[in-house]
């Protein structure tokens, strides 16, 4: 995230890579959805890491050597790997009760809720702008939510306990930036969630029950993998402050993948609230990546 500025090719294909990847996340999550009806979630989940291990491993390797697997601090991680599989598990289970419109709105409230565990456990000062867009973006989330309005239930909890869970992913992954390089984070990242995905496998193994659940299986896990590795490609284009506020069009595809699918469109309330989360949110990321702060990656399920 440099400081010299890109040349306007370099920043349009920033912005261009950024918003595939939010394409595939949104592609993903809805896939996630359908094949829920026939697999088990668990299962979906091993083929979603296996598939990013397996293929990060294959492209990188030969690429790098050894340099690949350096890292200084290898418990960070594992931490960090069991703490984006819980997120996934959380995220694939969530997704099964709620339209993917609706869950990604929520779920992209992660970059506020960063600010704010910041301001609590971490102790950074945060500016009244910072915690306006922080009040507002959660004002959106409820709106969404609509508690005790009985659209969304209990179900609508779930994402909003995973926001905070994700969000000690980034304020982990933010620590861990300043001395791992990226495809090494990236390598381990798949590695450490397919391990532990295995080791509950026997417990909810099942045979795939056809080509076209397996198809799907394997599309979640291309479209993790490839969508990770547009938002590399994005980040080394383009600085933050550029690219960061389109990570909010993962909202827009989620929509439209639920409408295509499912034939789902939010209503006027949640419109709103989605409205304010991208304000807000777009609004605060902009100024992190200003402050030269890592950017909070785009949530996949």
């Amino acid at each position: 995230m440099g400081a010299a500025a890109p040349r306007p090719g370099q920043a349009l294909a920033g912005i261009g890579f950024l918003v595939a990847a939010t394409a595939c996340f949104a592609v993903l999550d809805t896939t996630v959805k359908v094949v829920g009806a026939v697999v088990s979630v668990l299962l979906a989940l091993w083929f979603r890491y296996t598939f990013h291990a397996v293929a990060v491993t294959a492209v990188m390797l030969p690429l790098r050597g050894r340099a690949l697997l350096r890292t200084e601090h290898p418990r960070y991680q594992a931490l960090r790997g069991a703490l984006l599989l819980s997120v996934s598990l959380v995220s694939f289970v969530a997704v099964q009760y709620m339209p993917v419109g609706e869950f990604t709105a929520i779920v992209m409230v992660t970059p506020l809720a960063v600010t704010l565990l910041a301001a609590l456990f971490l102790g950074e000062r945060v500016a009244p702008l910072r915690w306006l867009l922080v009040a507002g973006g959660f004002a959106g989330a409820l709106m969404v939510v609509r508690p005790g309005g009985g659209v969304l239930g209990w179900a609508a909890l779930i994402p909003l306990g995973m926001v905070f869970l994700y969000a000690w992913f980034q304020i982990l992954t933010a620590k861990m930036a300043r001395t791992e390089d990226p495809m090494t984070m990236h390598f381990y990242t798949g590695w450490v969630g397919a391990l532990i995905a295995s080791l509950a496998l026997p417990l909810v193994w099942q045979a795939v029950p056809d080509a076209r659940a397996l198809a799907l299986l394997c599309l979640i896990g291309l479209m993790g993998t490839v969508g990770h590795f547009l938002l590399i490609l994005a980040f080394q284009r383009a600085p933050a402050s550029t690219i960061s506020p389109f990570l909010y069009t993962q909202i827009g595809f989620a929509m439209f993948c639920g409408w295509l699918v499912y034939g789902h469109v939010p209503g006027a309330l949640e419109l709103a609230g989605i409205g304010l989360i991208v304000l807000c949110g777009a609004s605060a990321s902009w100024l992190t990546a200003r402050e030269q702060r890592l950017p909070v990656e785009p949530p996949e399920a």
